[in-house]
């Protein structure tokens, strides 16, 4: 294994011997930050919609040998019994791996009918005081049942969020992750969800290694990325980037989502076969981008299993 901030790139050595090597990468590309505790890159399984779908990602992580440090789910923490998020948080916490829930309700879901227009209105923010209400209830019932990451797509629920665990309310250690549906597409968009209270935060997976290293030179926050998007956030597959958003990103998450298939939010029963399938093949994914990490001599670096917090990042004053 190498250092993941010196990675290969895929066909160099075929190519270079052929006279079509590449230019080489600049030191100053490179992001200087790194996880706490070590590490340049996490990885994610996204979409897991409850306990049976969490059985066949571990399940299916263990006979692949894909390891894990989060696994989120998109429907949102009301879409879950009690006892199924207990499942979940002591299932993942047997194996150490961090549990991020979506909260609350978004305005795609209500009744605003500017987000059915061609500009999408405010999309998928929460839609007026009860719609935050919501998402705050969400987020007390889940940390109070043992979840230690909540999944956030409007500013001011964020905000809100990150209040409430200054002030008590919610855990301390509880991580805020924004979402890719709201994700920022500049350095100074990315550097105000820092200072609002994320923790972590999914970038679009259509922004180049460019705007990686643009983002990188003003903040350290975590970032997700999706290694193959859902449909719904352009289907992209960037697979044969992957050490290079490593090198430019980090720290890094790695979410290996899975396009050309249908939406699952919200989960029902009616959806089980295609959700189960779906978990099963995103695990596979995970194991294609590792085993192409380890081809290009990129796979090391990768952050201790079990580390989940993001170090110390830059907030905005609160006020009480």
């Amino acid at each position: 294994m190498t250092d993941a901030s010196a990675a290969r790139r895929p066909g160099e050595q075929t190519l270079a011997a052929l006279g079509l090597g590449a230019p080489d990468l600049s030191p100053a590309d490179a992001s200087p930050h790194i996880f706490p505790g070590g590490g340049r890159w996490r990885t994610e399984i996204p979409s897991c919609e409850g306990p049976e779908a969490l059985a066949v990602v571990l399940k299916e992580a263990s006979r692949l040998d894909v390891p894990i440090h989060r696994i989120s789910q998109g429907s949102g923490v009301w879409m879950l019994t009690d006892s199924e998020i207990t499942e979940m948080v002591e299932a993942t916490a047997e194996r150490d791996i961090e549990l991020c829930l979506f909260t609350g309700p978004r305005g795609t879901w209500d009744i605003g009918g500017s987000t059915r227009t061609d500009s999408r209105g405010a999309g998928l923010r929460a839609r007026g005081h009860d719609a935050v209400a919501g998402c705050v209830e969400d987020a007390v019932r889940a940390t109070e049942l043992g979840v230690k990451c909540l999944l956030v797509a409007d500013e001011g629920v964020l905000w809100t969020l990150h209040r409430a665990r200054v002030a008590g309310i919610i855990p301390a250690d509880t991580t805020l992750k924004v979402s890719a549906l709201i994700g920022p597409v500049n350095p100074a968009a990315y550097a105000v969800y820092e200072n609002l209270g994320a923790d972590s935060i999914n970038v679009p997976s259509d922004l180049t290694l460019d705007h990686l290293t643009e983002i990188r030179r003003v903040s350290a926050a975590p970032m997700d990325m999706y290694i193959e998007a859902p449909d719904d956030l352009g289907g992209y597959v960037r697979m044969y980037e992957v050490a290079e958003l490593i090198r430019r990103g980090a720290p890094l998450y790695l979410k290996f989502g899975l396009s050309k298939t249908p939406g699952i939010y919200p989960y029902g029963h009616h959806l089980r076969e295609l959700t189960l399938s779906t978990a099963k093949e995103r695990v596979r994914r995970g194991r294609l981008a590792l085993d192409l990490l380890a081809r290009h001599g990129a796979d090391g670096d990768m952050a201790p299993l079990g580390s989940r917090l993001p170090g110390e990042l830059r907030r905005f004053e609160t006020y009480s």
